[in-house]
């Protein structure tokens, strides 16, 4: 089948503006109305047919428009253990988002606090997620609360509402799980967190950026040695570990977001 820009340019010029603006104002309306449009938006790069995990920030790659996400955790997102706070992943992640995505205004905000656990978290929820009105939120969460005493019922229902509160207010969520270091595996029980983050993400069909494979498998592959990957403390990651969190979470990201092709950057 021809592409519908050769064979009618100016229809095809005038189907894109509409749909970008659609998609723009009313991208929940526009993807609960998928059966009645084509099964491939060729010229947005979108397969409505088959709904990305990330339904927001595949709009943004679509139509060009600025990508906004919220790194939400506690120290391995603060940066704890960096050389320096370029060296943290949110600032990796966001040099290595505008790397791959050319063109498109990527802006990823660092709202990490070392030392929080769920309860700390959400008495933030509001301020620094929600009102910062990003596409996208990447939670890690679980790594302090096996320390600090939190239940692990506890846990898992106050992660499932506060996941639930971000999705309801339009943000895409994936959660990133705690890592794996001799500090947690120390700890008794801490492998149920990790485990609770896991089937959160399950349940409500949210990606789940596992940190503590990850971890193992740069270091069985040699992509890094435990002395690059880990702080001197035991517990944070350093310098090679962030490099490598962030070029993971990247690909999960844009794994996640589907198929999508980028458009022409345009103002917002």
């Amino acid at each position: 089948m021809p592409h519908t820009t050769s064979a009618h340019p100016l229809r095809a010029l005038l189907r894109r503006a509409a749909l970008a603006a659609g998609l723009l104002l009313l991208p929940t309306a526009v993807l609960a109305y998928a059966d009645l449009l084509p099964d491939s938006l060729d010229l947005l790069g979108i397969d409505l047919h088959e709904t990305p995990d990330l339904p927001h920030v595949a709009r943004q790659i679509a139509i060009g428009a600025p990508l906004r996400i919220v790194a939400f955790g506690s120290s391995s997102t603060e940066g704890i253990g960096a050389s320096s706070p370029a060296n943290a992943y949110p600032a990796r992640l966001q040099a290595d988002l505008r790397g791959r995505l050319r063109g498109l205004d990527v802006t990823v905000v660092n709202r990490g606090i070392g030392g929080e656990h769920v309860d700390d978290m959400l008495a933030r929820l509001d301020r620094d997620v929600i009102r910062a009105e990003p596409q996208l939120v990447i939670w890690q969460t679980g790594s302090n609360d096996p320390l600090r005493g939190v239940s692990l019922a506890h846990f898992r229902e106050a992660t499932l509402a506060a996941v639930r509160r971000i999705q309801e207010a339009g943000i895409d969520v994936v959660l990133m799980e705690p890592q794996w270091c001799p500090t947690l595996e120390a700890t008794p029980g801490s492998h149920r967190f990790r485990d609770a983050v896991r089937e959160i993400g399950a349940e409500l069909d949210v990606p789940v950026i596992r940190r503590a494979d990850l971890m193992q498998d740069w270091v069985r592959d040699g992509k890094v040695t435990r002395k690059q990957l880990f702080a001197a403390d035991g517990l944070h990651m350093a310098d090679g570990g962030y490099a490598l969190l962030a070029k993971a979470a990247a690909e999960s990201i844009l794994r996640d977001a589907g198929p999508v092709q980028v458009a022409e950057a345009v103002a917002e």
